[in-house]
């Protein structure tokens, strides 16, 4: 394999290019008939054409400085004159191709911008990091599993398109919720699918101002189902326990429940907006325990996501579920009838009922309690049937 011979920019090499060898040319080409031998007299009539040549050049390179190329670099004139290489390896046509460049690149870079809006950049930053931190584990969790990082990056991500564009939540009273320090909110629960839960807990991360996260006491069942419990963990979610409540208040946290459980989520669609009984109030005895508020939530739109016609007890009981809800869409229409009906939703925060004014063995009183569950269930109710007076359609 014979040597490789390489050509600088500048044009020195083989005798062909630069303006050494176009002078060789020069000297070796014929005088033309009448002109004087030797000496630069012989070609006075190509100097028009040359000063035509380099007035085009002047032109192409004053038209790229016009849309914003790099300057001409300086040096000897004489030498890109004779169309040598300036200083640098630029030329007027290297000076074009990248100002031409530059334009292609800012024209995509425009067109990035109007795509993924301004600032994708650090966005695209932001979430190569988050993968990068992902892959190597440099991330927290708390003591019960929630990560806080994947629910503001991904989870929140997943729920805000249904929240904001499916149901178009409407979301008032949230002044109601503390800036900090722990609160219990207390809500009604509907929909044959937990998704009032989730729906809330997406009104106060996004609409608090001070985005706080809402963790949600969930039933066994949900973290007994694989990936939706370690989902649900990661998320923040824990055990309806006493204990695990008062843990989470006493650390500060808001925290929200849910009491009718199953009994208000899988009731029958003639029985909608109708509130079941709340247990027996643990979730005031924690409030008490702690000393925490008390917000009343009430939700309106969740109820006709699902319209609930009947229950297959005797399916539900075979596989182990609380029901087995038969709907105008499901199991007629078998998958697609899992669609929820994108009805217009409603959540309103009351105003807080305190508790740190009642003495800590109070939470252990089952008339204390008993009155305190009752005056929070009533004002859920009234606010629910004012909610339903207002609003103007199911849909819209």
């Amino acid at each position: 394999m014979g040597d490789a011979r390489i050509i600088p920019f500048d044009g020195s090499a083989g005798g062909s290019r630069g303006p050494a060898g176009r002078g060789a040319r020069r000297q070796n080409r014929t005088p033309r008939q009448g002109a004087a031998p030797g000496g630069n007299e012989a070609y006075e009539d190509d100097i028009p054409v040359r000063e035509r040549r380099r007035t085009g050049r002047s032109g192409a390179r004053a038209n790229v400085r016009a849309i914003g190329a790099v300057p001409e670099p300086d040096g000897d004139s004489s030498a890109r004159r004779d169309g040598g290489a300036a200083p640098g390896g630029g030329t007027g046509l290297g000076a074009l191709a990248g100002a031409l460049g530059g334009l292609v690149g800012g024209a995509a870079r425009g067109l990035a911008d109007g795509l993924a809006g301004p600032g994708w950049e650090d966005k695209a930053a932001d979430r190569l990091a988050f993968v990068r931190r992902r892959i190597t584990g440099d991330y927290e969790v708390d003591e019960f599993g929630f990560d806080e990082e994947l629910t503001d990056a991904l989870i929140m991500s997943l729920l805000r398109p249904l929240y904001e564009k499916y149901f178009r939540v409407e979301v008032r009273g949230m002044e109601h919720i503390p800036d900090k320090g722990g609160a219990l909110i207390v809500a009604n629960h509907s929909g044959t699918l937990p998704l009032d839960a989730l729906m809330t807990q997406v009104a106060v991360h996004d609409h608090h101002p001070e985005s706080r996260n809402l963790r949600l006491l969930a039933a066994d069942l949900v973290f007994q189902m694989p990936l939706v419990g370690q989902v649900a963990r990661k998320s923040g979610h824990t055990l309806a326990h006493p204990a695990d409540a008062e843990r989470l208040l006493s650390h500060g946290e808001l925290v929200g429940v849910w009491p009718e459980g199953y009994k208000g989520l899988g009731k029958p669609f003639k029985d909608r907006y109708k509130l079941q009984r709340f247990g027996r109030g643990g979730f005031v005895s924690s409030a008490l325990r702690t000393g925490v508020p008390i917000v009343p939530c009430s939700i309106v739109g969740a109820e006709e996501i699902y319209p609930m016609i009947g229950n297959v007890r005797t399916l539900a009981r075979l596989l182990g579920l609380p029901y087995f809800p038969v709907t105008p869409t499901f199991p007629l229409l078998g998958p697609l009838g899992l669609l929820p009906l994108p009805t217009r939703w409603h959540i309103e925060f009351g105003e807080p009922i305190r508790t740190d004014s009642y003495p800590s063995q109070t939470a252990d009183d089952p008339m204390v309690v008993f009155n305190l569950t009752d005056e929070v269930r009533e004002t859920i109710q009234h606010t629910i049937y004012r909610v339903l007076m207002q609003r103007r359609s199911v849909f819209f």
